[in-house]
């Protein structure tokens, strides 16, 4: 039985779950977001608690029981305190502005800057001079998403550790050339 799936999924004061179908629906006050369930998987509403069960044991629907137990809960956290994800740009010259609150203009070493568009839902904030950059979101796999996308632009280089890389991530930086043996 998957160590995910069988944990029920505990509904705050605050948040309002439905569940209709094959859909739960959640609302809260960053606003509001909805999970399918997949065939062979079904949710119990009970008493502040969401239960999430699976009709057999065949591979791909084991596979799916603990998914949709995560993406409930993840909905629930969401929509109660969101989800940030913080990167760090690092390099001389290398920075980040907002243009507006759904564009970010970032100079990365290239010969001109890159207009970012962020989707609806992830904001921004920058942060100590254009290189801390963290984005907002009820979304956690749409705020992951986009994090994912700025930090393709420029990964962290692996002798200088120039580019964008998650805040939290530490890079082995290479040893350069030794120098000329005699």
């Amino acid at each position: 039985m998957s160590r995910v799936g069988k944990k029920p999924v505990d509904i705050p004061e605050g948040i309002k779950v439905e569940v209709k179908g094959r859909f739960i629906h959640v609302r809260g006050p960053k606003g509001e977001l909805g999970v399918s369930i997949p065939e062979g998987i079904d949710a119990k509403l009970s008493d502040n608690i969401v239960e999430i069960t699976r009709k057999s044991e065949e591979k791909k629907i084991r596979s799916f029981h603990g998914l949709t137990r995560a993406l409930v809960a993840n909905s629930v956290e969401g929509v109660q305190n969101g989800f940030t994800r913080t990167l760090e740009i690092n390099g001389t010259g290398y920075k980040a502005d907002l243009m507006g609150s759904e564009k970010l203009k970032l100079s990365l070493g290239y010969s001109n800057p890159i207009e970012f568009p962020l989707p609806k839902g992830v904001t921004a904030t920058v942060e100590e001079r254009g290189t801390r950059l963290t984005l907002h979101g009820i979304n956690k796999q749409l705020v992951g998403e986009v994090a994912s996308k700025i930090r393709k632009l420029r990964e962290p280089d692996a002798y200088k550790g120039k580019g964008v890389k998650y805040l939290e991530e530490r890079l082995k930086l290479k040893p350069g050339k030794a120098g000329a043996k005699k």
